[in-house]
């Protein structure tokens, strides 16, 4: 048995343990399940940790930096009906008012600068694994939108490819994502929170959802 250890930093931290194998009966769609939960705070941004099982019948999970190209592109520009970018100045009435999120100030372009501002929208393709955070208030669940103001952001994010090329493989192991904020405890306090994790393969299959249990930031918190 082989055992592939990787790891990123991006936005957040990932890390995915592999063990490759031939069993039978592996998902072509990847299946995942719930392990593990931790918080812990640091001197500088605070993580949240999610550890997840998986199993795939191909291997082909991950996306490493170069996989830019579509459909992995991180950006989608929206086009007028004559085939322009929508400049702010010029927005429809749909279009969002501005922000660091929906709004890109002198982007690169096919290798062109576009010296203006303009609208885009997030590719959610651009990313591998997907988070859902839910409030618990008198027994209701509500979705915390991360997209909303004044955050403006996602925890979505991308784990590195677990196999180096492109064979095609059974693998089981983990993922452990930690997510990075500085905020965790001004956001949150006491309250009783849930996450929603689903994860994509390269072929745009995404797996089953899987719920957390339950918890609280003071109940998940370990020591540095």
């Amino acid at each position: 048995m082989k055992v592939i250890k990787v790891s990123c930093i991006l936005l957040v931290l990932a890390g995915a343990y592999a063990c490759i194998t031939p069993p039978e009966g592996f998902p072509s769609i990847p299946e995942i399940s719930f392990n593990t939960l931790e918080y812990v705070e640091t001197n500088e941004a605070d993580s949240l940790i999610v550890t997840i099982n998986f199993k795939d019948q191909e291997g082909d999970l991950g996306l490493n930096p170069r996989d830019i190209d579509p459909p992995f592109n991180e950006l989608i520009y929206p086009r007028d009906q004559n085939g322009q970018l929508i400049t702010y100045r010029n927005r429809p009435a749909e279009a969002p008012s501005f922000n660091n999120r929906d709004w890109i100030i002198s982007p690169l372009i096919n290798n062109v600068r576009v010296n203006d501002t303009i609208w885009v929208q997030e590719n959610p393709d651009y990313y591998n694994i997907f988070i859902k955070f839910f409030i618990k208030r008198s027994g209701q669940y509500t979705e915390f939108d991360w997209s909303a103001p004044p955050y403006f952001t996602t925890f979505d994010g991308r784990f590195p490819r677990i196999l180096t090329d492109d064979r095609g493989r059974s693998i089981e192991g983990q993922i452990r994502y930690a997510m990075l904020s500085l905020g965790w405890n001004s956001i949150f306090r006491n309250d009783t929170i849930r996450l929603e994790v689903q994860v994509q393969d390269r072929q745009l299959q995404r797996s089953n959802a899987i719920t957390t249990p339950d918890f609280t930031l003071s109940q998940v918190q370990r020591s540095r």
